[in-house]
This record gives C-alpha cells, structure tokens and sequence, in this order.
C-alpha cells in the first residue's frame, strides 16, 4: 500500500492505496447526470499517456486527506471539471496538490499534480497476477443497467475494443459472432468496415475459454484489472484487449431466457427468473475513447486508418456511423 504526499511540506495527502491499472472509462465523458466514483476505494492508477500531466495520478475522493478545497478553481456546472487546474491545497502549506472532478457527466475522481506531490510506497512485495482468480478480481458487467441504459463503461471499452479490431482488419470486412458483442461491437464494425465475406472473425478468448484455432481470429481478451496486463495469445493468433468486467460478460455467453418449467408452481413459491434486462435505445461506442485509442496504436500511421479516424472525428457524435 502506497500513500500520497504533498512534495512542499512532506504533509501526508491520502489513505494507503494500492496502485491498480488505469480504468478504460478515465477521463470518461457521458450524458449530463451525476456519475459514480472512478476508483474503488483503496486504490489508484498513474494515466500513462494522459490529456493533463505527464503521470497524473487518480484516486477515488474520499481517499484524499488533508486537503482544502479552491471555490475560485471550481468551474463546472453541476461540480467541478477540473478546467481551471488543481482546485485543492494542502492545509499545512497551501500548495495546490490535485484536482478535483465531480461535474455532471464526469466520473467522480481526484487526479493528483505529480509536480506537487510524490507517491510513498509501502513495505508489501507485488503479488503477481493469476489469471484463474480473474474472477475474483473483478465482477463481470452486465451492457444494460437496471434503468434500461447502456452501462458507460460498456460504451468504453467497446469503444476501445473497437479501435483495436478495425487497426487488424487492414481495411477488410470482419465478422463478430453472435450474443452481446453483436449488438455492440458487430454494429460499429459493421459501420466502419466495408460488407462482404469476412477475412477475420472476432471471438472471445482468455482464461477458461479454447485458445481461437484460425490465425485469422482476432481474440478479444481481457485486461487484468489490476496489473494492466493484457492476456497472451498463443499459435499466432492476434489479440484484442478487452475490460475485464466487460470480458468476464462476454466469456459467460450470450443472455438466455428461461426455459418453461413443466407442471404448476407450488404454492407459496415465487418465480425468481426475470427477464434479460433489454435496452431502450441502439448501443453507441463510446466515440470519444475510439478516437483517443485509434491514436495511439502503432498502425496508426497507415492512410486508410488515419482516413477513418478523421471522417469519424469530423462527423462528431451527431453524424458518427455507430
């Protein structure tokens, strides 16, 4: 366990957290309603490629200590969003350590200045990642929530997911298989990539699942959620990283309905088989995340990649094709 503290004073700034990987939905931008915490209390991640500070920080708030909050610096509608800079200082010397954002539409979070503060790390040795406890990590996320919305954090990493899978298809129609990544990943493919027999098919794979037996798969598999790591294809096969939560989903197979029970229900019993939770609107990837990823992935210097990374940003959210 690690603790924060100011760089000026040496004032201690946080709780002791555990440095996990960087959520896909950072720095995340969804709707106008108040969003829950980024971070899972205890924990923070370092942004390795960040739109701020070179190797900010985030933590969840209420893991913050000793520190005042700057009304001047707070420029959000709702809250804060964090565009006028650090809007919190440490109470012993006054010196502005991080930033607080808790607007509408944003992940509520701290993002610490490394300029002014420094991570002190704790005694613990690193325990290494097991893939067969994954599980036990993470719980997997259902797509819809029990509003009847689009999970944001589906939106994310399909989004992210997406990025990967239209950079290894150079240019060609790619297949999804049935089941929820249809209706979410097939949709974007399928409106980026042009139609016609498939060169690649993208399917599942990762602890627990048969390793893909065509080279040409393209794998979707998960992220550890707390080391970053990306599971290792083996036999050639090409991998696409996937949120774990997401993933653990995915890898359960697609949502059935329940099957009819023969004979009466006994009295006194209640059925507790609800439906599948079923959306109220078309999946939308989270264009926003697509655009950030597709960046920053080595093919990116190929013309027809940048040709669809510019028609997307330029059409915006209200003319993008998925």
């Amino acid at each position: 366990m690690d603790v924060f503290v100011c760089a000026g004073c040496e004032a201690v700034l946080s709780a002791p957290v555990a440095r996990v990987a960087l959520p896909v939905h950072a720095r995340q931008r969804w709707g106008h309603s108040l969003m829950p915490v980024l971070m899972e209390s205890g924990t923070y991640a370092v942004d390795p490629e960040p739109g701020g500070p070179a190797g900010a920080a985030v933590l969840a708030p209420g893991d913050l200590r000793g520190t005042v909050l700057l009304p001047e610096r707070c420029d959000g509608c709702c809250g804060s969003a964090g565009g006028d800079g650090p809007n919190l200082a440490c109470v012993r010397c006054g010196l502005p350590v991080a930033t607080r954002v808790d607007d509408c539409g944003y992940w509520q979070e701290v993002w610490c200045d490394p300029g002014a503060t420094r991570v002190v790390p704790g005694a613990d040795a690193e325990v290494p990642s097991r893939w067969a406890e994954l599980a036990e990590e993470c719980a997997p996320l259902p797509p819809v929530a029990p509003e009847g919305w689009w999970d944001p954090r589906w939106a994310a990493a399909v989004g992210a997911a997406l990025a990967g899978v239209v950079a290894l298809s150079g240019g060609r129609p790619v297949a999804v298989e049935p089941g929820p990544l249809a209706v979410t990943l097939g949709r974007a493919v399928d409106a980026l990539l042009p139609p016609g027999p498939p060169g690649r098919t993208v399917v599942p794979a990762g602890p627990g699942l048969p390793v893909p037996e065509d080279p040409r798969a393209l794998a979707l598999v998960p992220v550890h959620p707390r080391t970053g790591e990306v599971w290792p294809c083996s036999g050639g096969v090409d991998g696409v990283p996937l949120d774990a939560a997401v993933w653990l989903h995915v890898a359960q197979g697609p949502d059935e309905l329940p099957h009819p029970a023969a004979g009466r229900v006994p009295a006194g019993v209640h059925r507790d088989e609800p439906l599948p939770l079923r959306p109220l609107t078309l999946f939308r990837a989270d264009l926003d995340v697509f655009l950030r990823t597709l960046s920053r992935l080595p093919a990116f210097h190929e013309p027809w990649l940048r040709r669809i990374h510019e028609e997307v940003r330029g059409r915006g959210y209200a003319g993008a094709p998925f």
